[in-house]
């Protein structure tokens, strides 16, 4: 098939990738002159594992190919992919600007039939105003066309994306028309041998569908973290709980490893939009803005260990920080619980010294140059005159650490585990001092 693919950020570069790989014929379009000519040269402007190669591959092959020619792009493919972003305006809801620009875009240049494919995350009823949107430019041209549009919400996880696209456990298609399942059988096809993975439903089902699976998993971290800060307070280990818990097949241990807060570009959005779109509807949704208010507070609890560790006397201390990204195989920082530690520590008036594998560009983006900012090369450089460390991202990189020499490292022997990779006992015993998630160790028992 020819594709076309509206946006060449992380959604939109996977998807085209992956559809190329399987030899379809895939052009990607972008308003940004600079990243389509970076990606016309090779260059990949985001970390996955993977995507560089899988670029570069079929780039080479002739099936993939980046443009900024909006009205060579619209003519290229029968199925037009929309993937641009859809931040999160003030009051919490998605901002469609740049969807519905691109509905505009493909109205103005269409000439035949075309479907439209919402990839984008996007509220309830979008399918509806992007076809209204495709519809007003065509009668601006004096023109009846036919044209579908359909909702193919994405289920990728950063870091795994590949994976995802291409195992994934399903591929949502939310359509009425016969016409539409047969070009979307087509094009997932290849993905779709083993067993059919393909789940076809109403277009407003499938809008919801994104919002409620990533809304479900949020909760399932924000819950685990509210059972942590209980066990904090009872003397128990959240740990045992979560394998307690998680035997249970019914809940599962997918999503229940307490934490110091999810973040990233999907969660907060999305649960945010969520929300918001019930607040429309006149629905209060309580279960989903206290999943948002309890990451909120989560993201706060490393700060907050490390102002019990040092009395709240901060001021003057340097701290090591490891992981900056959200999560690890990502140099994603969007919303990351490291950005609330350190922007907390700075405004004590403590130094920070980090490091993480791929996210130190993307810090240095962010806060430029800082001098209570230094952006280590190896993880432990980070130690030299640090008074603690603080793990903030699970990088396989963070598993192993010789406790004696980090006691020897640290001008004050503090460890703060902001995602439980240790155990507490086996810390201590090399003389530091351990403040976990939930484990029942950093703060004195409510009940005797």
């Amino acid at each position: 098939m020819r594709i076309t693919i509206f946006g060449s950020g992380y959604v939109g570069l996977v998807t085209g990738a992956c559809l190329a790989d399987v030899g379809h014929r895939v052009m990607c379009v972008d308003i940004d002159e600079d990243k389509v000519a970076r990606l016309n040269a090779g260059e990949v402007p985001i970390y996955e594992p993977g995507l560089e190669e899988l670029i570069r591959k079929n780039k080479s092959a002739g099936r993939l190919e980046f443009t900024t020619d909006a009205a060579q792009a619209v003519e290229f493919g029968l199925l037009q992919f929309i993937a641009v972003g859809t931040p999160s305006d003030e009051d919490g809801s998605a901002d469609l600007k740049y969807v519905l620009k691109v509905a505009e875009t493909i109205g103005q240049h269409m000439n035949d039939y075309k479907i439209v494919v919402d990839k984008s995350t996007v509220p309830v009823g979008t399918a509806s105003k992007v076809e209204r949107t495709v519809a007003a430019e065509l009668e601006k041209r004096g023109l009846e066309l036919a044209f579908d549009v359909c909702s193919n919400p994405e289920f990728l996880k950063e870091g795994a994306a590949i994976e995802d696209f291409s195992r994934g456990s399903r591929i949502i298609v939310g359509t009425d028309s016969e016409r539409v399942k047969k070009a979307m059988q087509e094009c997932y096809g290849p993905y779709n041998r083993q067993r059919d993975k393909l789940m076809f439903m109403g277009v407003r089902s499938a809008e919801l569908t994104k919002y409620a699976a990533n809304a479900m998993l949020a909760t399932k971290i924000s819950f685990i973290n509210e059972i942590a800060n209980l066990a904090e307070r009872l003397g128990a280990d959240v740990e045992e709980v979560r394998h307690g818990i998680g035997s249970d097949p019914r809940i599962g241990y997918s999503f229940i490893y307490p934490g110091c807060g999810y973040g990233g570009s999907c969660f907060p959005k999305d649960v945010k939009a969520l929300a918001h779109t019930a607040e429309e509807i006149g629905h209060p949704a309580e279960m989903i803005k206290a999943v948002e208010r309890v990451n909120g507070r989560q993201k706060n609890k490393l700060f907050e260990k490390l102002c019990q560790a040092f009395d709240g006397q901060l001021a003057g201390k340097t701290i090591a920080v490891w992981g900056l990204a959200f999560k690890p195989n990502t140099d994603d920082m969007r919303e990351a619980p490291s950005r609330a530690l350190m922007e907390a520590l700075w405004e004590a008036g403590a130094r920070v010294q980090a490091y993480d594998p791929e996210a130190a560009d993307e810090c240095r983006r962010i806060y430029g140059e800082r001098d209570d900012l230094t952006l280590s090369e190896q993880r432990d450089d980070t130690l030299e005159g640090a008074h603690a460390l603080v793990i903030c991202t699970e990088w396989k990189a963070f598993r192993t650490i010789d406790f004696s020499e980090l006691y020897e490292k640290l001008e004050e022997p503090v460890l703060v585990d902001g995602r439980n990779l240790f155990q507490p006992d086996t810390v201590k015993a090399a003389g530091l001092a351990y403040y976990g998630i939930g484990r029942g160790d950093s703060v004195r028992p409510v009940l005797a």
